[in-house]
């Protein structure tokens, strides 16, 4: 059945107290999406002063700016989200993840669980029987608590060399206390998904999971304004196989889901907020299985002010800014048909990421392959933006 959004089930848990932007499909003499700022009284378009959300947040003050404009009144927050999904009535405005020329990167192995499970994913060889015997071996060799363990440290270099004289060291233990931060792309521009929509999993993988993440929202000039929600879709067996496919486990047709909305820092809401945000997962499936899981940000191995900072900086910038994924705890190991098979996701499944300050992000899944395809890119913006007249100022 197609994911229902209403505000219940989609805004933060303290409504429109905060200040919430994003993108929105909006139908006119000449369609197209527009940033739209959400308010008590309506949802407003502002592509009049701001063509692009990445041109939102390259504002000197973007918080500023979205109190000062009024922008054109578009509908209800409530029609909104209720003509969101698979199959909007295009006659009316509906929601669009809320990224557009911003690059969509990801942090990976920033949690010290979710860090041995790729240990694990890498020695079982993909391959989800081998993993619980792996399981148990790893963590024989290293435990299961490096959380206080600060990456790039002295203590950090010793373990290194204590795997590596037990023939244990692994790649991923590299970028989860090594000095450098696993910071890839996930996304090209303008193919991430919002809530509602279905997220792809790759046809051939057997082995695949949620990872339920916060988002953070980052301009140009390495200022993080806001963050939102993701699902950083991923597919164990084909990096467990080789780290060399992590585009192919990371990278498909609808896999990159981002919403609802992006909170901007305000009075209500703080980089200290995202540090202590706890994000819950939940998965239903068909069949009537259902799991449940959380990702606290308290456990975080590096603070995400220095992953934004790894990302941006005098090597490497982005002129239309980005998002950020940062991680997550999560990594699911319970059996869902047999045992020792572990989880893995099944067509049809309805996946739930929440946040109490951030709402909520509702996903179907199916294969990527069957997805909606990907067909509106940077060369399709452009032009619509001119046929709008958005590109004159």
């Amino acid at each position: 059945m197609p994911i229902k959004l209403t505000p219940e089930n989609s805004l933060p848990a303290d409504g429109l107290t905060g200040t919430l932007v994003g993108r929105a499909w909006v139908p006119g003499n000449v369609a197209g999406p527009s940033p739209v700022v959400l308010r008590a009284d309506g949802v407003f378009d502002v592509s009049e002063r701001f063509a692009t959300l990445s041109e939102l947040l390259e504002a000197e003050s973007p918080l500023q700016a979205v109190r000062q404009i009024q922008g054109t009144l578009i509908g209800s927050v409530e029609d909104l989200l209720a003509n969101s999904g698979t199959h909007p009535d295009l006659n009316k405005p509906f929601l669009l993840a809320p990224a557009d020329l911003q690059v969509i990167k990801a942090a990976g192995v920033t949690f010290a669980a979710s860090m041995i499970e790729r240990v694990i994913e890498e020695q079982a060889a993909g391959d989800p029987a081998k993993a619980e015997s792996v399981r148990a071996i790893v963590h024989a060799a290293i435990g299961d608590n490096l959380r206080s363990i600060k990456p790039g440290s002295e203590q950090a270099a010793k373990l290194k060399a204590l795997l590596i004289e037990q023939g244990m060291w692994s790649q991923y233990l590299e970028v989860g206390i090594g000095p450098d931060a696993e910071i890839f792309t996930k996304a090209p521009v303008l193919a991430a998904v919002g809530t509602g929509s279905e997220i792809g999993i790759h046809p051939k993988s057997e082995w695949n999971n949620p990872e339920p993440e916060v988002v953070l929202a980052v301009n140009s000039r390495g200022q993080i304004h806001g963050a939102t929600l993701g699902n950083d879709v991923n597919l164990r067996d084909f990096e467990g196989r080789s780290a060399l496919l992590l585009s192919k486990a990371k990278d498909n047709n609808a896999s990159c889901a981002i919403g609802p909305f992006i909170r901007l820092f305000d009075e209500t809401f703080s980089m200290d907020d995202v540090r202590n945000c706890v994000v819950e997962l939940q998965v239903k499936g068909e069949d009537g299985y259902v799991m449940k899981g959380s990702s606290s940000m308290s456990q975080i191995s590096r603070d995400p002010e220095d992953l934004a900072a790894q990302t941006l900086n005098e090597n490497h910038q982005y002129p239309d800014g980005f998002l950020l994924y940062l991680g997550t705890l999560f990594a699911p190991t319970e059996d869902r048909d047999n045992v020792g098979g572990g989880f893995t996701h099944k067509l049809g499944d309805q996946v739930s990421i929440s946040s109490p300050l951030l709402g909520s992000l509702h996903n179907q899944v199916t294969h990527s392959s069957r997805a909606k395809p990907w067909t509106f890119g940077v060369g399709a913006l452009v032009r619509n933006l001119a046929a709008r007249d958005l590109l004159s100022r």
